[in-house]
């Protein structure tokens, strides 16, 4: 497709009552999804991790003075996608971050449901419980995409997992993961009833992640930054694990603890999945 076919495809928006402009606007503002399952998204890197991912497109938005955004990614977008060209000014006024690239967009979000997500083989799960600093829970989504999490579940307090910060840290797997939003009691009974072990991480109680049994169905509990999980919800879990650490550091960082703990169970799970294919006849 050459720079005029690509360039025939934009029709100009001037007024800021646009309605798909309001959608993206308001997304922004209320860190939640559009009526119809849209999660606004902004920046080169983040849209085209969303075309890699392969989700569908409501609309593209590009700053007047983003050419070559747009003849970059034109490309790469269906033909039934509204593209859209707004004044510098229009544009970075419905955007959160203060140096816009010039370029966001509308994408329809994959729904699923928790039992979608325990029908994994060995369901490995990672729960929300009060996490509040948005690039904590990107990383902790990234993460948990790394090493084979079938869902992450978020819990009330945490933070919204549509915050266009938490969308930037994930750097795409917030696209490709699993995120379920569940009342956390509704989480645990239903975690329970499906056999699946609850594991509380924690900065000083609890055993060594490296002697704790991950390998079966489990749902790894991450609490507030600063709080961690409250004494009362660890004592109603399975089982507590610490990431050990010297006595200099008061406690590891939320994502850092979370991801260390995901990553002992996923090698726990091939390390037993070796070990099964050994013993085969």
């Amino acid at each position: 497709m050459d720079s005029t076919d690509s360039t025939s495809r934009l029709r100009m928006v001037a007024g800021k009552h646009n309605p798909l402009l309001k959608q993206l606007r308001k997304a922004f503002a209320e860190s939640a999804l559009t009526e119809d399952d849209c999660l606004a998204i902004e920046g080169l890197r983040v849209v085209e991790e969303a075309i890699r991912s392969g989700l569908k497109f409501a609309a593209v938005f590009f700053a007047e003075s983003a050419d070559a955004l747009a003849q970059r990614l034109l490309p790469q977008l269906g033909a039934q996608v509204d593209c859209i060209t707004v004044p510098d000014t229009l544009l970075k006024a419905a955007l959160p971050s203060e140096a816009p690239q010039g370029v966001a967009a509308l994408v329809k979000v994959r729904m699923h449901t928790l039992h979608q997500a325990l029908a994994a083989p060995v369901p490995l799960l990672l729960v929300a419980a009060g996490l509040q600093d948005p690039g904590n829970l990107g990383t902790l989504i990234r993460s948990a995409e790394a090493f084979g999490a079938s869902a992450l579940l978020l819990t009330q307090g945490t933070v919204s997992a549509y915050n266009a910060k938490v969308v930037r840290s994930a750097a795409g797997s917030v696209f490709r993961l699993p995120l379920l939003n569940l009342a956390l009691e509704d989480a645990m009974t239903e975690l329970r009833a499906h056999g699946v072990k609850l594991v509380a991480t924690s900065s000083h109680r609890g055993k060594p992640v490296c002697e704790a049994d991950l390998s079966a169905p489990i749902a790894i509990f991450i609490g507030n930054e600063g709080a961690g999980l409250p004494k009362a919800l660890v004592e109603r879990m399975d089982e507590a694990v610490l990431v050990p650490h010297t006595e200099q550091v008061e406690s590891l960082n939320a994502a850092v603890a979370g991801s260390i703990v995901l990553y002992e169970a996923s090698r726990q799970r091939a390390a037993a999945q070796i070990a099964q294919s050994s013993v085969k006849p």
